[in-house]
């Protein structure tokens, strides 16, 4: 069922959607999402900045995380064939992948960034979220990835800054009592 539903999505793209002016543009905004360098971009800005550093710190350290999690074990565990690969009929706009589909790695580090952000400063996030999904979308219609590809990149980038983020607030609070605690000893 949910294959069909995945080729049906794909195909309903290519068949409705695909047009000169988008055959342009998605190649380059995909481009944005390459080995999730604009991420590691903004994740070094905010590391250079005192009010966004814990957020540049905690997304760091998600990447990494994702890039384990989703890029070295998930997609060599899975070993799902991108739509590219088994119906090569359709005529690609960038060249064709060399790793496994699932998750999608794009998918995975934009979401990462983007919850990032929006965990931190909500209108920065309000930014970056529909950056993220532009993102991932155009690896559908670049046809590289199925939608359930595209899914569990998401889910997978927001679970894991949410765990980052909760586990990183609970060590600083616990470093906050200790030396606050040896503070107040002293006195």
């Amino acid at each position: 069922m949910t294959v069909s539903l995945d080729w049906s999505i794909l195909h309903w793209i290519q068949e409705n959607l695909r047009c000169g002016v988008l055959d342009f543009l998605m190649p380059k905004i995909t481009a944005l999402g390459d080995g999730g360098i604009l991420w590691i971009v903004l994740c070094l800005i905010l590391l250079c900045t005192k009010k966004y550093r814990n957020c540049g710190i905690y997304m760091a350290i998600s990447l990494v995380l994702g890039l384990l999690t989703g890029n070295l074990l998930l997609k060599n565990l899975v070993a799902r064939e991108r739509p590219c690969w088994i119906d090569p009929s359709v005529e690609l706009l960038i060249k064709n992948p060399h790793d496994f589909s699932f998750p999608s790695g794009h998918t995975l580090h934009s979401f990462i960034g983007a919850v990032s952000l929006w965990k931190t400063n909500r209108f920065m996030g309000y930014v970056a979220l529909p950056l993220a999904v532009l993102i991932a979308f155009t690896r559908l219609y670049l046809y590289v990835h199925f939608p359930t590809d595209i899914i569990a990149g998401a889910v997978l980038g927001a679970v894991i800054v949410f765990a980052v983020f909760h586990f990183g607030e609970m060590c600083r609070m616990k470093l906050s009592e200790r030396k606050y605690g040896k503070q107040h000893e002293k006195t």
